[in-house]
């Protein structure tokens, strides 16, 4: 399995960044897949899943401001995220569980500046 992250980059408080995660190696369609971001100095938090039932959930510091979606055809995930904050500041990862173990893409740096 493999995850390419991409879409990170610099923007101002405020603005929006739309991340993308293509997957590779799995059954895309049947798998939940899951952002996460760790700022500097803490723990990786998850910020937004997608079930493969096609339901979602968002952590507190996404919810009204982050949508994540898919689209199976293309098996990415996409992140939306807008009304930025400094402290949205982070690597962020995209996750899924297969076959008894994680992985992770290789992380897409998002710095929002005040």
């Amino acid at each position: 399995v493999q995850l390419q992250a991409s879409g990170g980059g610099l923007v101002q408080a405020g603005g929006s960044l739309r991340l993308s995660c293509a997957a590779s190696g799995l059954t895309f369609g049947t798998y939940n897949m899951g952002w996460y971001r760790q700022a500097p100095g803490k723990e990786r938090e998850l910020v937004a899943l997608s079930r493969n039932d096609g339901t979602t959930y968002y952590g507190d510091s996404a919810k009204g401001r982050f949508t994540i979606s898919r689209d199976n055809a293309k098996n990415t995930v996409y992140l939306q995220m807008n009304s930025l904050k400094p402290e949205d500041t982070a690597v962020y990862y995209c996750h899924v569980f297969w076959k008894t173990r994680d992985y992770w893409g290789q992380g897409t740096l998002v710095t929002v500046s005040s």
